[in-house]
Protein backbone atom coordinates (compact mmCIF):
# COMPACT_ATOMS: atom_id res chain seq x y z
CA UNK A 1 0.00 0.00 0.00
CA UNK A 2 2.78 2.34 0.82
CA UNK A 3 4.42 1.42 -3.09
CA UNK A 4 1.28 2.69 -4.43
CA UNK A 5 0.66 5.75 -2.28
CA UNK A 6 4.88 6.53 -3.20
CA UNK A 7 4.47 5.67 -6.87
CA UNK A 8 1.21 7.82 -7.35
CA UNK A 9 3.04 10.96 -5.41
CA UNK A 10 5.56 10.35 -7.51
CA UNK A 11 3.61 10.40 -10.81
CA UNK A 12 1.53 13.58 -10.21
CA UNK A 13 5.11 15.72 -9.17
CA UNK A 14 5.88 14.33 -12.13
CA UNK A 15 2.51 15.36 -14.67
CA UNK A 16 3.02 18.97 -12.37
CA UNK A 17 6.05 19.78 -13.41
CA UNK A 18 5.78 18.40 -17.01
CA UNK A 19 2.60 20.64 -16.87
CA UNK A 20 4.81 24.26 -15.77
CA UNK A 21 7.67 23.38 -18.24
CA UNK A 22 7.29 25.86 -20.83
CA UNK A 23 8.18 25.58 -24.37
CA UNK A 24 11.06 26.70 -26.46
CA UNK A 25 11.24 27.42 -29.87
CA UNK A 26 14.12 26.61 -32.28
CA UNK A 27 13.59 28.66 -34.93
CA UNK A 28 13.57 32.25 -34.72
CA UNK A 29 11.07 32.72 -37.63
CA UNK A 30 8.68 30.33 -36.36
CA UNK A 31 9.03 32.17 -33.03
CA UNK A 32 8.69 35.62 -34.42
CA UNK A 33 4.95 33.79 -36.86
CA UNK A 34 3.97 32.72 -33.41
CA UNK A 35 3.92 36.40 -31.82
CA UNK A 36 2.53 38.04 -34.49
CA UNK A 37 -0.40 35.41 -34.39
CA UNK A 38 -0.70 35.60 -30.64
CA UNK A 39 0.71 39.50 -30.41
CA UNK A 40 2.95 38.30 -27.62
CA UNK A 41 6.57 39.37 -27.27
CA UNK A 42 9.10 37.22 -27.62
CA UNK A 43 11.94 36.37 -25.09
CA UNK A 44 14.70 35.25 -27.48
CA UNK A 45 17.82 33.48 -25.49
CA UNK A 46 21.68 32.54 -26.60
CA UNK A 47 23.68 30.24 -24.87
CA UNK A 48 26.31 28.39 -24.25
CA UNK A 49 24.93 25.45 -21.94
CA UNK A 50 27.80 23.22 -21.39
CA UNK A 51 30.74 26.03 -21.09
CA UNK A 52 28.92 29.47 -20.20
CA UNK A 53 28.65 29.37 -15.89
CA UNK A 54 26.56 32.58 -16.33
CA UNK A 55 24.42 31.18 -18.97
CA UNK A 56 24.00 27.94 -16.59
CA UNK A 57 22.90 29.91 -13.90
CA UNK A 58 20.48 31.73 -15.96
CA UNK A 59 18.70 28.89 -17.07
CA UNK A 60 18.81 27.58 -13.30
CA UNK A 61 18.26 30.11 -11.48
CA UNK A 62 15.20 31.79 -13.77
CA UNK A 63 14.42 29.75 -16.84
CA UNK A 64 14.23 26.61 -15.04
CA UNK A 65 11.49 27.91 -11.92
CA UNK A 66 8.04 27.20 -12.28
CA UNK A 67 7.34 30.61 -11.44
CA UNK A 68 8.77 31.80 -14.93
CA UNK A 69 6.86 29.58 -16.31
CA UNK A 70 4.01 30.48 -15.32
CA UNK A 71 4.66 34.08 -16.25
CA UNK A 72 6.15 33.42 -19.37
CA UNK A 73 2.92 31.46 -19.93
CA UNK A 74 0.42 33.77 -21.13
CA UNK A 75 2.78 36.50 -21.97
CA UNK A 76 5.78 35.47 -24.00
CA UNK A 77 6.75 33.20 -27.09
CA UNK A 78 10.04 31.92 -26.00
CA UNK A 79 13.20 30.89 -28.45
CA UNK A 80 16.38 29.39 -27.31
CA UNK A 81 19.57 29.03 -29.19
CA UNK A 82 22.09 27.10 -27.65
CA UNK A 83 25.81 27.27 -28.78
CA UNK A 84 27.68 23.89 -26.95
CA UNK A 85 31.10 23.20 -26.90
CA UNK A 86 31.22 19.37 -25.51
CA UNK A 87 31.19 16.85 -28.68
CA UNK A 88 28.58 14.72 -27.02
CA UNK A 89 26.60 18.22 -26.91
CA UNK A 90 26.13 18.90 -30.37
CA UNK A 91 23.47 20.22 -32.27
CA UNK A 92 22.44 18.38 -34.92
CA UNK A 93 23.34 20.33 -38.44
CA UNK A 94 19.84 21.74 -38.82
CA UNK A 95 19.46 23.22 -35.35
CA UNK A 96 23.07 24.95 -35.36
CA UNK A 97 22.48 26.24 -38.57
CA UNK A 98 19.29 28.21 -36.90
CA UNK A 99 21.00 29.21 -33.96
CA UNK A 100 23.67 30.40 -36.30
CA UNK A 101 20.96 32.49 -37.92
CA UNK A 102 19.28 33.88 -35.03
CA UNK A 103 22.72 35.24 -33.42
CA UNK A 104 23.58 36.92 -36.76
CA UNK A 105 20.26 38.82 -36.73
CA UNK A 106 20.20 39.30 -32.92
CA UNK A 107 23.81 38.74 -31.28
CA UNK A 108 26.14 39.61 -33.99
CA UNK A 109 28.41 40.75 -30.72
CA UNK A 110 28.73 36.85 -29.83
CA UNK A 111 27.46 37.63 -25.85
CA UNK A 112 26.74 35.02 -23.84
CA UNK A 113 24.18 34.69 -22.12
CA UNK A 114 22.46 36.84 -24.18
CA UNK A 115 18.48 37.69 -24.08
CA UNK A 116 16.50 39.76 -26.80
CA UNK A 117 13.19 40.93 -25.84
CA UNK A 118 11.38 41.35 -28.90
CA UNK A 119 7.82 43.17 -30.24
CA UNK A 120 5.12 40.77 -31.83
CA UNK A 121 6.56 42.73 -35.01
CA UNK A 122 10.31 41.68 -34.21
CA UNK A 123 11.38 45.36 -32.96
CA UNK A 124 14.21 44.95 -30.18
CA UNK A 125 12.35 45.93 -27.15
CA UNK A 126 15.50 45.22 -24.81
CA UNK A 127 18.57 43.11 -24.47
CA UNK A 128 19.99 41.66 -21.23
CA UNK A 129 22.25 39.12 -20.32
CA UNK A 130 22.04 37.04 -16.93
CA UNK A 131 20.73 39.35 -14.13
CA UNK A 132 20.91 37.76 -10.60
CA UNK A 133 17.98 37.84 -8.14
CA UNK A 134 16.03 34.66 -9.85
CA UNK A 135 13.01 34.63 -11.61
CA UNK A 136 11.43 37.28 -9.74
CA UNK A 137 13.87 39.53 -9.90
CA UNK A 138 13.98 38.74 -13.97
CA UNK A 139 10.27 39.07 -14.20
CA UNK A 140 10.20 42.43 -13.02
CA UNK A 141 12.82 43.62 -14.89
CA UNK A 142 10.76 42.33 -17.98
CA UNK A 143 7.33 43.46 -16.75
CA UNK A 144 7.88 47.93 -18.06
CA UNK A 145 9.19 46.39 -21.53
CA UNK A 146 6.14 44.08 -21.53
CA UNK A 147 3.52 47.05 -20.51
CA UNK A 148 5.33 48.75 -23.86
CA UNK A 149 5.02 46.45 -26.03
Amino acid sequence: MRYFLLAGLALSTCSVAAQTAPTWNTSLPAALAQAQATQKPVLVVFSGSDWCKPCMQLKQEVFDQPEFAQFAKDRLVLARFDFPRNKKNRLDPTQTKQSEEAAAQLNKEGTFPAVVLLSPQGKVLVRSGYRPGGAAAYQAYLQPYLAAK
